[in-house]
């Protein structure tokens, strides 16, 4: 199952410079895995220590936020569009 996902500008040069990547999952988490399988030192950066989103990333399944669906455990199938959204805080 290829589920397209959308990785932000800062964490490309772990995905060796890609902007999008093809994982496969049934859920959200699965597909966290394949990512960190196929791009080691991922993880780190978008889930904490216990393995949790880190609270300042954002994931969209097909634009609705995991938070409003199933969080992690959000279904996937063929051909979704998952994008990792880090939050960005500032201003003048």
């Amino acid at each position: 199952m290829a589920v397209k996902v959308r990785i932000p500008t800062p964490l490309q040069r772990i995905t060796n410079g890609q902007g999008e990547v093809a994982c496969e999952g049934k859920t959200v988490s699965d597909l966290l895995t394949d990512l960190e399988r196929r791009y080691p030192g991922i993880r780190e950066r978008i889930c904490d220590e216990t393995g949790k989103l880190r609270r300042f990333v954002n994931v969209f399944v097909n634009e609705e936020d995991i938070r409003f669906l199933q969080g992690d455990q959000t279904p996937l199938k063929d051909g979704d569009d998952v994008s990792i959204i880090p939050a960005i805080a500032g201003g003048a």
